[in-house]
């Protein structure tokens, strides 16, 4: 669910900077001023959602290990396969972040 915010963010993003391309004047600056830390911030969100549900996981694992009754084994894999699926689609946005950087310090000028 966050990573899907994550990519809805970085199309409106590309889209506001493609059209702010070329047009100049001080609307131009100030929007490409607020856009990295908008981005940043929801980045540095996304992370840290993903890292709490790892810890949450991990917390009712080792609570299930201990032999807590109140904790289910369906819902301990459960969190532990979101917690999973959410931190391999955060390596894939990572690695297609990455290739875009590429991508663009490449160009040729």
């Amino acid at each position: 669910m966050q990573i899907s915010q994550v990519l809805a963010e970085m199309r409106a993003l590309q889209a506001r900077a493609s059209a702010g391309i070329g047009t100049g004047g001080i609307a131009e600056s100030s929007t490409a001023a607020a856009q990295p830390s908008d981005f940043a911030n929801l980045l540095r969100g996304a992370v840290d959602h993903i890292a709490t549900m790892q810890n949450q996981a991990t917390s009712l694992a080792d609570a299930y290990e201990a032999g807590d009754k109140s904790v289910d084994l369906t819902k301990v894999m459960l969190e532990v396969q979101k917690a999973g699926l959410a931190f391999r689609a955060m390596t894939e946005v990572r690695n297609k972040l990455v290739d875009a950087y590429q991508q663009v310090m490449n160009m040729s000028v």
